[in-house]
């Protein structure tokens, strides 16, 4: 049995802590106290749940929070599963409900950033979920550990726009693509050198791509990000 549902009590949002410290490692994403501030103050903190009764345990976690008044947005700070309950369509059932919460109370959009580099993050945002690329920044975050492994923390900008899910862009339209490896995290672990080769290299064409005037407009698994005019 699978349920998602709202963090409300202290053991919950404890349990929700330590599920995204095992997802991200040394680096914390948020802590408890401050999950339980958005909680109690009406924002989106939600976990996801296998099994029932006593054999029921935490697998996922999703958090976001309102944006700026008279916007109507909200900005997603995380949505995590155990990487065992990946690749079962569970991901998109989070961002699903958080889509329908969002639409409950009058949000028709949803940001968040990612990690470029991961190609299944990449192939899920804009393929899967539609989202429309929005910009991109050169590390955003600093130098931290966890997701990036130590590596500086370039990101993208992505708009889920709720009512005006993005299509793929016709064959057509594509003016240029920008590969990247198919499991840039277990490189992380294997090869840092090489994994921070690919981010120099990433960030190199993707400036200069953008700096042409081109744009974001979807995901190829074999060919990586498309760009159209």
């Amino acid at each position: 049995m699978r349920t998602i549902r709202d963090l409300d009590t202290v053991e919950l949002i404890l349990d929700a802590q330590g599920v995204l410290d095992a997802i991200r490692g040394r680096e914390r994403v948020i802590d408890a106290g401050t999950l339980r501030a958005l909680q109690q103050s009406g924002n989106y903190v939600v976990g996801l749940f296998d099994g029932e009764g006593e054999e029921e345990r935490m697998v996922g976690a999703s958090i976001a929070f309102f944006g700026e008044p008279g916007r109507r947005a909200m900005h997603s700070h995380i949505t995590a599963l155990l990487p065992e309950y990946r690749g079962r369509g569970w991901g998109r059932e989070l961002k699903e409900h958080q889509r329908q919460w969002a639409f409950s109370r009058d949000v028709g959009q949803i940001t968040w950033t990612f990690d470029p580099l991961v190609a299944r993050n990449a192939h899920f945002f804009l393929t899967v979920l539609g989202a429309r690329v929005t910009g991109y920044s050169v590390n955003v975050y600093g130098i931290f550990g966890g997701g990036d492994a130590g590596d500086e923390s370039d990101r993208l900008d992505v708009k889920w726009a709720l009512a005006d899910i993005a299509k793929p862009p016709a064959e057509d339209a594509v003016v240029a693509a920008l590969e990247i490896p198919t499991d840039i995290e277990a490189m992380r672990e294997t090869d840092p050198d090489a994994a921070h080769e690919w981010r120099l290299r990433l960030r190199a064409e993707m400036e200069e791509l953008l700096g042409r005037g081109l744009r974001i407009a979807g995901f190829d698994t074999e060919r990586g990000y498309l760009f159209t005019e």
